[in-house]
């Protein structure tokens, strides 16, 4: 018997109109069928650019309407941006001292209430008044830079932050206080690495007492806030449940840059040179790890579920294992990674490449590979309701994607070959972002596929920390003294 073949792109739209026609399908479904297409992803390109701040593009977010994009950027500035259209609505300095590390809109505010958090370690509030005069106050400080924060669902007023010295605080802007919650600590102790320092905090959305943090190890921690005693009486520290693939247990090289929950409460990772992982709940470690008991859990979860179209992934023990995503680079900065799809239907992540790739959470098919920067991308926000997105990165600009291409896009050869400009160095300016490039050179030092020979590893490393020490010094919007490290090769 021969198999029906598979309806085209434009075949199953015209049956979705037709069922959506005789009362089948729900209009509300019919939308959200639709703008999850993999036709309209392939069509993704460039719609505008928004080209206003003076240096590197950190963050990206949509309001809660998603016609308001607030960037922010190692200019000090924020932006509020009628991305439709292109034009600036309000820009103003954020009062911080340093690099803005993340800006978000306040919900159920009039887009008047932005918090921010950035590398000198603050957490501030910029509210902005019926004349479009903005107040920045300062809400709380870590001692290190603070890279995300995380807003409860809907709340105009709560929200958490971690950074890099692993403090997690909980902010309430009635009060306008902050409560320091915890200090992560690392599983093990190794080496110096008292604290894990954190990139990443997320909320589920399904259930906003979850939260879940990760950083300088290898495990992504889930909390939950109803077991916090507000008045300090009880330890919160205390994960509720740990992920982290089986064979990265253990892993002193690798880090987790970026997190995010799905709408079905899935935990999306991304590692530094590693790949992105999407954990479920039955997945966890559970709340009392113990090493000789999770190093036995099994098989190299890094070859298993690439490509699969089952709905689940389970190893050779039957057991369990997260989907894994492939292709991209993720070395030299703290990258992000999201959902994208009315029903968070993709992954999407930026690449050391400076291209973005999007690839079907199930099963982890990847479809779109997008050139979108000429260095590193970042940042990548997807729009709320529509098929939009929205990328920063090294360059100063932010890139609107829209599904306005005439033709689909095919994935381009030789993904994984393109040639990494060697300007990315200039942009080193963190020790985290050192500490991560360090990982990345021993890990390929020690790799038995690697012929890499000693001296020029050994350059490569030389050139981090001249960077690093450069960046230290000089801000990424400053002239810097215009010698630099290249006469030492000479």
């Amino acid at each position: 018997m021969v198999g029906k073949r598979p309806r085209t792109s434009f075949e199953k739209a015209v049956v979705d109109v037709w069922h959506r026609e005789v009362g089948e399908l729900s209009t509300h479904d019919f939308a959200h069928r639709r703008r999850a297409s993999k036709d309209l992803v392939q069509r993704l390109e460039i719609y505008k650019k928004l080209d206003k701040h003076k240096g590197c593009v950190n963050t990206v977010s949509f309001n809660a309407d998603g016609d308001i994009l607030v960037s922010g950027s190692d200019d000090k500035q924020v932006i509020l941006w009628e991305w439709e259209s292109g034009r600036i609505k309000l820009s103003f300095h954020s009062g911080h001292s340093n690099n803005v590390f993340q800006a978000k809109i306040m919900p159920n505010t009039d887009d008047c209430s932005i918090v921010t958090c950035a590398a000198d370690g603050q957490v501030r509030h910029a509210q902005i008044s019926e004349h479009g005069q903005v107040e920045t106050t300062l809400l709380g400080r870590h001692q290190r830079r603070a890279h995300k924060l995380a807003i409860i669902p809907g709340s105009s007023h709560i929200f958490y932050t971690c950074g890099e010295d692993g403090l997690v605080q909980h902010f309430d802007l009635r009060s306008g206080s902050a409560t320091e919650l915890f200090t992560c600590q690392p599983v093990e102790r190794r080496g110096h690495m008292s604290v894990v320092n954190l990139n990443a905090i997320t909320i589920d959305p399904r259930n906003p007492n979850l939260f879940a943090v990760a950083g300088l190890d290898e495990y992504a921690r889930l909390y939950d806030i109803r077991k916090y005693k507000w008045d300090a009486s009880t330890d919160f520290g205390q994960p509720t449940d740990y992920f982290c693939p089986p064979h990265l247990i253990g892993n002193e090289d690798v880090g987790i840059t970026g997190l995010s929950f799905s709408d079905q409460s899935e935990l999306l990772v991304s590692y530094n040179d590693e790949h992105i992982y999407l954990f479920t709940k039955d997945m966890g470690l559970g709340p009392n790890l113990v090493r000789s008991s999770t190093l036995s859990m099994g098989s190299d979860t890094s070859d298993v579920g690439s490509g699969s179209e089952s709905p689940s992934v389970v190893d050779a023990d039957g057991k369990a294992v997260p989907q894994v995503y492939k292709g991209h680079t993720n070395c030299e900065t703290v990258k992000g990674v999201n959902f994208f799809g009315p029903r968070c239907d993709y992954v999407v992540s930026g690449s050391d490449c400076g291209r973005i790739f999007i690839w079907k959470k199930k099963g982890g098919e990847l479809i779109r590979v997008m050139e979108a920067d000429k260095h590193v991308v970042n940042c990548i926000a997807s729009h709320p309701h529509l098929t939009v997105l929205a990328s920063s990165g090294i360059e100063r600009d932010i890139k609107m994607w829209t599904p306005k291409a005439m033709e689909r896009a095919t994935l381009p050869i030789n993904i994984e070959q393109k040639p990494k400009p060697r300007g990315w160095m200039y942009h080193v300016a963190s020790p985290q972002e050192l500490m991560l490039q360090l990982f990345s050179l021993q890990r390929r030092r020690m790799s038995p596929e690697r012929s890499e020979d000693s001296s020029a590893t050994g350059r490569e490393l030389l050139e981090l920390i001249f960077s690093f020490n450069a960046n230290s010094d000089v801000s990424s919007d400053d002239g810097g003294d215009a010698q630099s490290h290249e006469d030492l090769f000479d």
